[in-house]
């Protein structure tokens, strides 16, 4: 029997991050949720909410939203692979991510954390960098390493069309992934999102 999948969405709890940059994860996880007709459930004893989505690949899909903050987010994906038996490499992890332009999607199969502290924590508790990531780009405004005013600021009206865009392709991608495997998934979704106005020129 196929092993389960875990797709994680970082982010942090509560209504003062709802929507925000950082949140991408949270909000990727949350149109999957509603893609693949799941809920989502409490489980404390995870710090986390998870959403079961049976009907898709042949093991399922286990969604989850750590509760803990995102720089201890590696607390709740330590627990619950260790529980459910997850292995690294079926454990995707998305991000927000302020190196990449907003429009463009990022899939990997591991590496460094470069530099975000969600990742980091994940990479700790896993003991691995061998774990695949979806990275969504939110760009930053300024050259600044300092944009914590910008991440945790949330999407404007004028980001909303491509926002919309971002996420359907960011979920076409994990579902990909689930289905078809990491390497399909890097090559058909990686780049920028291709809008109607732009079909035909290079992702």
């Amino acid at each position: 029997m196929e092993a389960l999948r875990l797709i994680v969405g970082l982010g942090n709890p509560g209504a003062d991050y709802a929507g925000t940059r950082h949140n991408a994860g949270f909000i990727l996880a949350d149109r999957l949720a509603v893609r693949w007709r799941s809920e989502w459930k409490a489980e404390r004893k995870f710090q986390a909410v998870l959403a079961k989505a049976a009907s898709i690949g042949a093991g399922g899909v286990l969604l989850c939203k750590p509760q803990t903050y995102m720089n201890c987010s590696g607390e709740t994906v330590g627990a619950v692979t260790d529980f459910f038996r997850v292995p690294a490499d079926r454990c995707l992890v998305v991000v927000d991510d302020a190196d990449l332009e907003l429009g463009h999607l990022r899939l990997r199969a591991g590496g460094s954390s470069g530099g975000h502290h969600g990742l980091e924590s994940v990479e700790q508790h896993l003991g691995t960098r061998e774990y695949p990531r979806l990275r969504i780009g939110i760009g930053r405004r300024t050259a600044e390493r300092e944009i914590t005013g910008h991440v945790l600021g949330r999407f404007t009206k004028a980001e909303a069309g491509l926002l919309e865009q971002v996420l359907a392709r960011a979920a076409e991608q994990a579902e990909c992934w689930v289905l078809q495997g990491i390497q399909k998934a890097m090559n058909e979704f990686n780049g920028a999102v291709v809008s109607p106005d732009n079909e035909g020129k290079t992702k």
